[in-house]
């Protein structure tokens, strides 16, 4: 999961993705007690990505990067969208504080996970085909 490897590496890379976890599941629970065809969706993508980011599955596993960036992007369009044409009451406003509470953990754990901010460019480099490439990430 991590480039840390040490006990205590090991022990914080578990809480930020357990806190991960809780944050994502709670928002979906939110949303998904809100009724409506949009809030339900996005309760299903929450849990589905929050499902993701913990199975044990080789796939899973291997594809970890890409689920911690697409929670990201998931997140930061909900917040977003509701910042353009989302309702104003207090439970918005902890939703919205849950939320940003969440991209925090998930930049960390990227950051972590790939060594920092050029692991996680050399990572993303990967996805764009070779012939693409004007530099050449090693490996």
């Amino acid at each position: 999961m991590s480039s840390v490897t040490s006990g205590n590496g090991r022990v914080i890379d578990i809480a930020i993705r357990i806190g991960i976890v809780v944050l994502t599941l709670t928002t979906a629970a939110i949303h998904l007690s809100l009724g409506g065809l949009l809030f339900t969706m996005n309760a299903v993508g929450y849990a589905a990505l929050a499902v993701a980011m913990v199975a044990p599955l080789a796939l899973a596993e291997r594809v970890r990067w890409l689920t911690r960036f697409a929670l990201l992007g998931f997140t930061l369009a909900t917040i977003i969208g509701w910042v353009l044409i989302g309702p104003r009451f207090p439970l918005a406003y902890t939703t919205k504080f849950i939320e940003v509470g969440l991209v925090a953990l998930l930049i960390v754990e990227i950051l972590r996970a790939h060594g920092g901010p050029v692991g996680v460019l050399r990572q993303l480099a990967t996805l764009i085909p070779a012939r693409f490439r004007w530099f050449a990430p090693s490996a």
